[in-house]
């Protein structure tokens, strides 16, 4: 069953995370990955919970494939790349 990584994010140094995603999208690729949105305009609704940011939407085989990815020799530099360069709300939903 396909599961989504979905990150908000919000960049404080565009340029590290312009290295960043350049860096991500070929290694959530390998792992199965395809980004569905990656950033865009946002239309919130209601936001008495959460008000969104950046999102970036990856859609992968299933919950394992997402964490693996996630977990990934390959992607643990990179995803300090991310974290010195912005905030993140970072989860995976199994689709229902």
């Amino acid at each position: 069953m396909s599961a989504y990584l979905i990150l908000d994010t919000k960049i404080e140094n565009n340029e590290i995370y312009e290295q960043y995603k350049k860096l991500a999208k070929p290694i959530a690729e390998k792992y199965g990955g395809s980004y569905r949105v990656r950033g865009g305009a946002i239309t919130v609704i209601d936001n008495t919970l959460w008000t969104p940011t950046r999102i970036v939407i990856i859609d992968f085989p299933d919950v394992n494939s997402a964490q693996v990815f996630i977990d990934s020799k390959e992607y643990a530099p990179v995803k300090l790349l991310r974290n010195s360069s912005a905030q993140c709300t970072v989860f995976i939903i199994e689709e229902g």
